[in-house]
């Protein structure tokens, strides 16, 4: 039976019961970036268990995708384990318990309309208390108690929340798969024969606080099947790599690497691993998981490197994972259309991920041979730390590829050490983000200053203040005078701190005899906002009375790109797909840069559709409520978390009506209408898997438009058109240079014809060997080529080599015909030669090549040479 056809038999027995078919769920959660589903068969319907959310149907069902990567070096290793795999599951919630699920799961195994097991192949354990289910199952069922197994374990408790005793249910695969002699070959013992298939769980009590359980007053039925398992008992083969699930994979993998699967040992754990990381992959990324050092996207990452050595253990040494996410598209695609839909998507990220990494793996498996072989002389067997990190680092090796390549050397890897070598790392980029220059904000006379600073520029933009502390020349100081450059704390402040990727507010600070230039705003180490000021008049005194003012059109402009990034950050998941998400941001006043994870380049199609989006919120005049919420509060509405961003307890929500929700500490509009317009400048690539655009809004749109209208103006000046005409005009200048472009190319064919037929005449013979070597006259290499050609025709059995100067510089093109080739003549290796005698260098196939010199003086020597090499080769032939 197919495991398709398991998966259909599945939902469809359990709807015929009155069960809801829940689609599978996103491996990330959509309200917070920075998670996947690991191990999660109910994870997804949570809420419905904690009662967060009441399901209109309380049976649901499902075939749930899951990702677990707690035991990934056993993968490739063992018959079961996978970092992806499918959790059939049937859940209750607050409706059936015992008797429907037990008396359900029987008729779905042994039923031929169904599963069609031998029921006599079926064993089950309980919980050691449950005399419920035991009775249910010897009784109702007709197990017979030999084969009813009680155990402690059987008791599903996770912690705080929900739990209860459960039920597994076993098959007995035969006497090929272990010996009942063996005192471990039992339901519940480590053994290959028992295969437990499907585990039933009564959540019928709560584990408190305390630590005490209490009975639930609804109880749940929570339940999970592995697809895989099911497949490879039912498909009667070894283990789950051999079933219909990763055989193509596996059979297209030994295309790729020429070898073949059950044939040698090394190469079949290799061929697992591949199938298995590579499925894992292709359902991350076709989630919106995108590679990188950090999360998630770090769990990714590792699973596809480690693919690619695997693969290098195969004998591919080029990026190849990337060709079988179309194999993973046709097994999987028909229950989940988004590998096969977003097929394009993830062949590219894949496949830029592996090109990066075959930059480097070379050098670094170069580099841990080097590390075994050394370690192994002196008769140690762990890798340094340092060395393990100098790996990840330098060369992209994350740290258990090298455990896995020291293992297989019979040796470790120094955690300890690695993770001492990362931590210093993080504290050097730590050090280096607080010297913001010779001030030395987060260090030096405020590291120890811990007065408070109330920041209440979210509704004022100008405050009565006390001058709290000033730093001149890094010491704290009662007073400074005119010129000075200082840092001023006050106890109340409107100065929005640099943050998020909002810069830090401009304005005055002003006080009796005194004025302030604020030019800047950070963070002190204590969290107080710290202004970068100038006096620009008198003395500043501290502990003096000030007003503190914003400059309110500054504020304004950067409050309307702030909002601006939040609508372009929905626009582009809209347009391009929920796996974009922030990497960067920064707003000013006079624009805004915002930096998001997506590979490959975006369309001119594309930019206009978000573009317009955004202009359309702006449009539509929607009020933006900002709140503040608990955390859990905030993500159950569905506000976007940025990942790497750290929040507090409470949080701050900015929802533009029902378009955007996002945390974030940051100045806002009060209503989209005030952004007035936005335009897009640009948009480019700036990393593996990251792209940036540039935006600007309000008054600065509106000058970029007149500048564009200026430009435009200009143009059709120059070409006397009115500006609706001027796409005309140049399109009509480009047919003409095209025109005069096949003139030329013309005129050009018959002065190469012209200088061939002047040349014939020039050919050395040598024996059976033709050769003809000559500087002409040529503007281009296209044209020398030309040339070289008519010759040809001239010259069926020859060894041409030509030279032309062009702008001081040295074209060389040879061209060797076949009878010659044969014979060994190399035109590549002529023209090398020839080339090198220039100062320049080129080459290219036996019978055809080109290269270019830098000294044209030399150009005679090296035709020469051309001839002399042709002639002493036929010589020797």
């Amino acid at each position: 039976m197919k495991a398709s056809e398991i998966r259909s038999k599945w939902l469809a027995f359990f709807e015929s019961k009155g069960h809801h078919i829940e689609p599978s769920a996103s491996l990330v959660p959509h309200n917070d970036p920075s998670l996947l589903w690991i191990n999660a068969g109910m994870a997804p319907l949570k809420p419905y268990f904690d009662g967060r959310v009441i399901p209109d149907n309380p049976r649901i069902t499902n075939s749930q995708k899951c990702i677990r990567t707690n035991d990934i070096e056993n993968v490739g290793k063992t018959r079961r384990h996978h970092t992806f795999f499918e959790m059939l599951g049937n859940f209750s919630i607050g409706d059936y318990f015992k008797e429907e699920v037990i008396t359900w799961a029987w008729e779905f195994l042994t039923s031929k309309e169904w599963i069609g097991f031998d029921p006599e192949r079926l064993s089950v354990t309980v919980y050691t208390e449950d005399e419920e289910a035991l009775k249910l199952w010897n009784e109702k069922i007709g197990v017979p108690l030999e084969r009813i197994y009680k155990l402690e374990e059987n008791f599903w408790d996770i912690g705080e929340g929900p739990c209860g005793p459960c039920t597994e249910i076993f098959y007995d695969r035969g006497d090929k798969y272990g010996d009942l002699n063996d005192p471990e070959c039992w339901p519940g013992g480590e053994n290959e024969r028992f295969l437990e298939v499907w585990n039933l769980v009564f959540s019928q009590f709560n584990h408190n606080k305390d630590g005490s359980y209490t009975p639930l007053p609804n109880k749940n039925i929570d339940t999970g099947a592995g697809l895989e398992r099911f497949a490879s008992i039912l498909q009667d083969v070894d283990s789950n790599f051999d079933t219909d699930l990763f055989m193509p994979i596996i059979g297209r993998t030994c295309e790729i690497a020429g070898v073949k699967y059950h044939v040698n040992d090394e190469h079949d754990v290799a061929l697992k691993v591949i199938a298995d990381h590579i499925r894992t992959v292709t359902f991350a990324v076709g989630d919106g998981v995108m590679p990188s050092n950090e999360g998630r996207g770090y769990i990714i990452r590792r699973l596809l490197r480690r693919a690619v050595r695997y693969g290098k253990t195969l004998g591919v040494d080029r990026p190849f994972l990337y060709e079988l996410t179309a194999v993973v598209g046709d097994v999987m695609g028909v229950y989940y259309p988004e590998v096969v839909e977003k097929r394009e998507f993830i062949e590219r990220v894949i496949r830029t991920e592996e090109e990066r990494f075959h930059e480097t793996l070379s050098e670094g498996l170069a580099l841990l041979s080097e590390l075994v072989k050394s370690a192994g002389k002196d008769g140690i067997k762990e890798i340094g730390g340092d060395d393990a990190f100098k790996l990840y680092d330098t060369y992209g090796f994350p740290f258990d590829l090298t455990e896995d390549f020291a293992a297989e050397n019979g040796m470790t890897v120094d955690r300890a050490g690695f993770d001492a070598a990362m931590e210093a790392q993080r504290e050097r980029a730590r050090a280096a983000r607080q010297d913001t220059g010779s001030m030395k904000v987060q260090g030096g006379p405020l590291a120890d200053f811990t007065i408070k600073s109330e920041f209440v520029g979210y509704n004022e933009l100008v405050t009565a203040s006390k001058i709290t502390a000033v730093v001149l020349n890094d010491e704290l100081v009662d007073l400074a005078g005119e010129g000075s450059k200082v840092l001023v704390l006050l106890d109340r402040t409107p100065f929005y701190a640099e943050s998020g990727g909002q810069i830090g507010d401009r304005g005055t600070i002003t006080g009796k005899g005194f004025t302030l230039q604020v030019e800047d705003v950070t963070k002190a180490p204590h969290g107080q906002n710290v202004h970068h000021a100038v006096v620009v008049s008198g003395t500043l005194r501290s502990g003096e009375t000030a007003e503190a003012a914003v400059a309110r059109s500054v504020r304004e402009d950067i409050v309307k790109n702030h909002t601006a990034t939040h609508l372009l950050h929905k626009a582009l998941k809209e347009v391009l797909g929920d796996h974009v998400n922030q990497a960067g941001s920064l707003v000013e006043p006079d624009r805004l840069r915002f930096d998001f994870s997506h590979f490959g380049s975006i369309t001119a199609e594309e930019l206009a559709d978000i573009e317009r989006r955004v202009n359309e919120q702006v449009w539509l005049g929607t009020p933006v409520v900002i709140q503040s919420k608990p955390i859990a509060e905030a993500k159950a509405m569905g506000a976007m978390a940025l990942f790497g961003e750290k929040y507090g307890d409470v949080v701050r929500v900015v929802q533009v009506g029902d378009y955007s929700i996002e945390l974030c500490g940051g100045c806002h509009v009060s209503n989209t209408s005030q952004i007035g317009l936005f335009k897009l400048l640009g948009e480019s690539g700036i990393g593996s898997g990251v792209r940036r655009i540039e935006a600007v809004t309000g008054r600065s749109a509106y000058e970029y438009m007149e500048s564009q209208f200026d430009l435009l103006k200009q143009a059709s000046a120059l070409l006397k058109s009115n500006n609706a005409d001027v796409p005309k005009r140049i399109e009509a200048l480009f047919g003409q240079v095209k025109e005069l472009g096949r003139e030329n190319e013309s005129l050009q064919a018959k002065l190469s014809r012209i200088e061939a037929g002047s040349l014939e005449d020039q050919a050395k013979t040598a024996g059976d060997v033709t050769v003809l070597t000559a500087k002409v006259s040529a503007p281009s290499m296209d044209a020398l080529r030309g040339i070289v050609d008519e010759l040809k025709l001239k010259l069926p059995s020859a060894v041409i080599v030509l030279g032309a100067v062009q702008e001081d510089k040295v074209n060389l093109v040879a061209a060797v015909s076949a009878d010659l080739v044969k014979k060994g003549f190399h035109a590549g290796k002529i023209v090398k030669e020839a080339a090198a005698h220039c100062g320049g260098g080129g080459g290219g196939r036996p019978d055809m090549a080109q290269a270019g010199g830098k000294d044209a003086s030399k150009l005679d020597e090296a035709l020469k040479l051309a001839e002399a090499m042709v002639l002493n080769q036929s010589n020797v032939i």
